[in-house]
């Protein structure tokens, strides 16, 4: 009778995946098919769902019986016949299955056959649910967890493999490069502390951390792409450490834990990014002292975090004014060396911050603010972010510049081209203090004031082609040179639009 219906199941299946069915697809309460497949030993069924394309990686929506009844708004109940008769009995209704795949099925079905078949598939034998269990967290002993261990070796090879493959192939100065403009020497410092990390030259026992300085607006920040992002300003008073490691025993907040210690719970490799560290309160340094140090943070729970294979990168604006003034020093020597215009100076690695200027005059300036030369001797590398030569305030202007005329065309079916000269123009706009945020707002302030005013005035036909030129005829002596705006027709003739400056308010 059993195998009858297991067939019966099989052949209802397999119709319905030839009427196109996905074979992914969920019951309303949050498994899918496959999960329910391995947890009740139908092979022929995991069989046929595979083959239809199944994701056995695929997480459970489903957590237990009374949060999906509030989650859905269903008598819990009505939740508990469903997921007993169309999942399993065998399950306890309080248990949490959030994220449970169908490999995590198996397992606990202590099912041999439906275990190696979905391992065989590409089931992740590493993948956690939502309690930060793996399937073998839940595998009895004897078969079942013997075949999972070994398969586990057999992923993490595989994937270290993979990696390690991607890190020839697109080495990570490439990657950093992709999404920061100029800062060769920062990247190369960088790439370089990692990839002994990655490669498994480096000291187990302390994390790598990393000071980078040099004003705003520059880079510090957008490297930071992907990472865990902690903004220390948020936590310049005594009190807000608790914030940071959360509250001790009998304080409001105790339960919640802290900011940090949750993040690193929850991933201990990250990559930590504290974000002007200089405004935080000495007692949240004292914090991060211990975890550079040691490799380790005691929440406020008592518990201890193992975070030894972490990555931490502050970011400070402290000496950013002497950092740009020493460089910009540096740039005119080199020019006066090697050119006779500063246009030609094409990379920022040509400028290097001197030995005698980082001990002479940085260090004193960390250790007067920081006041803890244990704390600066934990940093394994101060990282220098220099002001942007006029090669890279180019492509600064280029990206912002790209950027509205996708959104152009984007939202209003315009396209907008430029010449060369207009780049030179705006990236005079450049001021160093702020970095590419000047860069930012002067072309909003010079090209998308001008765009957003003729749209409103109606002089751009839709799916015009507008042009950016630099207005050269009829420039007073002295004066600052002006950007032109024209619609290019089909015939390649130009138009320049008669923008209506706006209303002065006091009129």
């Amino acid at each position: 009778s059993r195998s009858k219906c297991v067939a019966s199941a099989r052949d209802k299946d397999i119709m319905l995946l030839k009427e196109g069915v996905d074979p992914n697809h969920r019951h309303r309460l949050g498994w899918t098919a496959l999960m329910v497949a391995a947890m009740n030993r139908q092979h022929s069924v995991v069989k046929v769902l595979l083959e239809a394309g199944a994701d056995p990686n695929t997480g459970d929506h489903f957590n237990n019986v009374y949060d999906t009844s509030r989650e859905k708004g269903i008598h819990s109940l009505e939740v508990l016949v469903s997921r007993e008769d169309e999942f399993s009995s065998r399950l306890s209704s309080r248990a949490g299955f959030r994220g449970c795949t169908a490999l995590h099925y198996a397992t606990l079905a202590d099912d041999p056959r439906a275990v190696c078949m979905l391992l065989e598939a590409g089931a992740n034998p590493l993948q956690t649910n939502a309690l930060g269990h793996t399937p073998r967290a839940y595998a009895k002993d004897g078969e079942v967890s013997t075949i999972l261990q070994e398969w586990e070796g057999k992923f993490k090879e595989a994937q270290a493999r993979r990696e390690a493959e991607e890190r020839r192939r697109f080495p990570l100065e490439r990657r950093l490069k992709e999404h920061i403009i100029g800062q060769e020497g920062a990247i190369n410092t960088v790439a370089s502390a990692i990839r002994r990390k990655e490669n498994g030259w480096y000291d187990e026992e302390h994390p790598l951390v990393f000071l980078f300085l040099g004003s705003s607006g520059i880079g510090k920040s957008l490297s930071s792409f992907g990472f865990i992002r902690m903004d220390m300003s948020e936590f310049q008073e005594k009190h807000e450490v608790a914030k940071f490691i959360g509250s001790p025993p009998g304080y409001v907040g105790h339960e919640e834990g802290g900011q940090l210690t949750k993040l690193l719970k929850a991933c201990p490799n990250a990559v930590v990014l504290f974000d002007e560290v200089d405004k935080a309160h000495p007692d949240v340094l004292t914090i991060m002292l211990q975890l550079f140090d040691e490799g380790r943070l005691t929440d406020g729970k008592g518990k201890t975090i193992e975070c030894k294979d972490a990555i931490f990168i502050m970011t400070s604006n402290v000496a950013s004014e002497e950092i740009a003034q020493h460089a910009l020093q540096r740039n005119a020597l080199t020019c006066l060396r090697i050119c006779e215009h500063i246009d030609d100076v094409q990379k920022s690695d040509d400028i290097e911050i001197s030995r005698h200027f980082k001990e002479s005059v940085i260090r004193p300036i960390l250790k007067a603010h920081f006041r803890r030369d244990e704390f600066l001797g934990r940093i394994n590398e101060i990282v220098y972010f220099l002001p942007f030569c006029h090669s890279e305030l180019l492509q600064l202007v280029s990206k912002e510049l790209n950027f509205w005329a996708k959104k152009a065309k984007q939202r209003h079916d315009i396209t907008l081209e430029w010449d060369r000269p207009v780049l030179d123009l705006l990236a005079g706009g450049y001021n160093m203090h702020y970095g590419a945020r000047s860069i930012k707002h002067e072309v909003e302030r010079r090209v998308v004031n001008q765009l957003a005013a003729a749209y409103e005035q109606e002089l751009l036909p839709k799916g015009c082609t507008l042009r950016l030129s630099v207005q050269s005829e009829g420039q007073e002596e002295g004066s600052m040179p002006s950007l032109r705006l024209e619609v290019v027709g089909e015939d390649s003739s130009r138009r320049m639009l008669d923008i209506r400056p706006p209303l002065n308010p006091d009129h």
